[in-house]
């Protein structure tokens, strides 16, 4: 995938809480979503066995592999904070403005805009809330894909068509697939 190209609109990020539940989940998912391995729990090498289980599950079913971390395992791209980008795919994080142009000067292919409501990860912490993930969304030259609280519903009421899930893509309306996305933007 170069900078000119398409991100899936749909993504799931794997952690500890979704662990036992992701092969279901991957098979929910519409064909050509993304798939981000965390999995920052688990010892280097049952890491590795975890991620190589995984991404072939995901490959199988039309998935974009992404892998968080320095390894070189073969994923399509990486995931994580702008100065810590590796290669393939470039997929930043940020929180705020200084971290979005920091991602946009990192010469990120998409980022991870978050958390744009309240999470489990997080509870009790600061949100962009709808008005202010639009306001830092529409300052990106690159794709921004939602994170942070985002459920099936919660995409809708943020009217935007690129998001990504921990917890909120085990059950939905459509039965795992998505509908038709909001009009696209970046």
């Amino acid at each position: 995938m170069t900078r000119n190209q398409s991100l899936p609109l749909l993504w799931l990020l794997s952690d500890r809480r979704n662990d036992a539940q992701l092969e279901a989940i991957l098979h929910a998912l519409p064909r050509g979503s993304g798939f981000v391995f965390r999995h920052y729990h688990l010892d280097p090498a049952a890491r590795r066995a975890r991620f190589d289980e995984l991404a072939d599950l995901a490959r199988q079913l039309g998935h974009m592999v992404i892998l968080s971390g320095d390894e070189n395992w073969g994923a399509d791209g990486c995931y994580g904070s702008p100065e810590r980008l590796g290669r393939g795919l470039r997929l930043a994080t940020a929180h705020d403005g200084k971290q979005l142009q920091a991602a946009i000067a990192a010469r990120a292919d998409g980022i991870f805009l978050s958390p744009v409501f309240h999470t489990a990860s997080h509870p009790g912490g600061a949100t962009l809330g709808v008005h202010g993930f639009h306001v830092l969304a529409q300052q990106s030259p690159v794709p921004v894909i939602a994170l942070g609280g985002m459920t099936h519903e919660r995409a809708r009421e943020l009217d935007w068509p690129r998001w990504g899930a921990i917890d909120g893509l085990g059950s939905s309306p459509t039965g795992g697939r998505q509908g038709r996305p909001p009009k696209e933007r970046g």
